[in-house]
């Protein structure tokens, strides 16, 4: 009796196709379950707030800053909008809260970061903000009429009102 090791049967492997179909679909169903593009237009107000104060740029070999004396206001306004954004992507129970706080920062960084992050970031802020605010969850259970509240239908050529 030899003793031969066995070689392993591979597994079939799932093609790259069903793969990246499974995934998109999961990511749909992520994406509905939460406010997503608010999270994400929340989340993108952040960054040219957080950019232009600190970028060094140069026009025709001439330095351009935009830095400004409240730079860290630009900072904390650009790190709390991101932070707002990713809290609307995984608490999104927290979305009127964030989404008025997003509305709030946004407004407050006009003033202390260079015009809200030269207006890209206060567009895209008021945006996030305010899809934010407004959306909704979906319904799980569609509702249905009480039993209590029968039709009232009105036969035809009755008025409604009883006269």
């Amino acid at each position: 009796m030899l003793l031969i090791p066995r070689r392993a049967v591979p597994a079939e492997r799932p093609r790259p196709r069903v793969v990246a179909a499974r995934a998109r679909h999961r990511f749909r169903t992520w994406r509905g379950e939460r406010p997503f593009w608010a999270g994400f237009f929340t989340l993108v107000a952040g960054l040219p707030i957080l950019y232009w104060p600190y970028a060094n740029l140069e026009l025709g070999g001439i330095p351009l800053a935009l830095a400004t004396t409240s730079g860290a206001g630009a900072l904390i306004i650009g790190v709390l909008l991101i932070s707002l954004g990713l809290t609307l992507w995984y608490h999104p129970h927290l979305r009127v809260f964030s989404g008025i706080a997003a509305l709030l920062l946004t407004l407050i960084s006009f003033p202390v970061a260079n015009l809200g992050g030269l207006f890209l970031g206060l567009i895209s802020g008021l945006v996030g903000g305010s899809l934010a605010c407004s959306w909704a969850p979906v319904a799980t259970e569609p509702q249905s009429a009480p039993a209590d509240c029968a039709s009232t239908a009105v036969p035809a050529g009755e008025s409604p009102r009883g006269s």
